[in-house]
């Protein structure tokens, strides 16, 4: 009785992760671009570490890394779809790995979307605060929430590949689990032989009854 009480605890566990994460990436996310709209001169690059790592503040009505900018109502309705996905998966989630790679990419979906729903030129067509450029990377600007994104998205391949389910346990290879099978197979076998070797004998039905022996002679 106490393995499921077990279970549930880890699942609280896992989403208070999850939520936690979410909120961290949301508020940073947020706060980092408030500073950039405040601050930072619009279209004017600002050296960081030179062409390393460079500051411009652009609005992007498009997908993260300033793809398709025609298509904002679409990244907001899909944006929408991931956080809902997300929330109601969360409660299968006892892996604290995958808790949080879910919540830095609902943390990142929100981020965006929270932009995409309240800033200008108006609801679910806003336009994406952007302001980290890497020239040496890539050319598209990004921000925060797109950082956590493909964080999460690398750390999600390696938990696929590492076997990490998520329920927290591990996927067996394919010589491990023959393994786990000719094991299984060789308990099988010798439950079967201990369960054959206990059987009483089968008493043989031409046998006397009543205490003479074959030939009809009282045995006592």
């Amino acid at each position: 009785m106490s393995r499921p009480a077990s279970r549930a605890k880890v699942s609280v566990r896992a989403i208070a992760a999850l939520a936690f994460a979410a909120v961290v990436v949301v508020a940073l996310d947020q706060g980092v671009k408030a500073l950039v709209v405040a601050n930072l001169p619009y279209g004017t690059v600002v050296p960081v570490l030179g062409n390393a790592l460079q500051l411009l503040y652009v609005r992007n009505p498009g997908a993260a890394f300033s793809f398709a900018v025609n298509m904002t109502w679409v990244f907001s309705i899909v944006s929408t779809a991931v956080v809902v996905a997300i929330i109601v998966f969360a409660r299968r989630i006892r892996s604290m790995w995958w808790a949080l790679v879910l919540g830095m990419l609902l943390g990142g979906a929100l981020g965006n979307l929270l932009d995409r729903l309240f800033r200008e030129p108006g609801f679910g067509r806003g336009h994406v605060v952007d302001f980290i450029s890497t020239p040496w990377m890539m050319p598209a600007i990004y921000n925060i929430a797109d950082s956590f994104i493909c964080i999460s998205m690398v750390v999600f391949v390696l938990l696929v590949i590492l076997g990490v389910n998520l329920d927290g346990t591990r996927a067996l290879s394919a010589k491990q689990q023959r393994a786990v099978d000719a094991a299984r197979a060789q308990s099988d076998a010798s439950a079967a032989d201990e369960h054959r070797a206990s059987r009483p004998l089968v008493e043989d039905p031409r046998a006397p009854r009543d205490g003479r022996d074959t030939l009809g002679h009282d045995a006592t």
